[in-house]
């Protein structure tokens, strides 16, 4: 059974590894991470701007490394890429 996880665990290790958070502004995002709770067990990571699929990968290696479980999933109908991240 999973652990109990917390969007503001993750957007710390993402910060203390370097990522810049992604902020709305101008009525777009601005490039960087976006870290959403998604239940008691699970928060998604977004990346938002240029490279998605490139920062997505090495944010999914970076959080492994920091011990978490992740998954690589998209919206449904073809929406946004995300992260699903739990702990294992």
């Amino acid at each position: 059974m999973g652990r109990h996880i917390r969007a503001a665990s993750v957007d710390k290790v993402l910060i203390d590894l370097g990522h810049e958070h992604s902020e709305f502004e101008g009525g777009d995002w601005d490039p960087g991470a976006r870290v959403v709770q998604a239940g008691r067990r699970m928060v998604h990571v977004f990346w938002d701007g240029p490279g998605e699929a490139d920062q997505l990968t090495a944010i999914t290696a970076e959080l492994r490394e920091a011990g978490f479980h992740v998954h690589a999933s998209q919206m449904r109908g073809g929406g946004r890429r995300r992260l699903e991240v739990s702990w294992p």
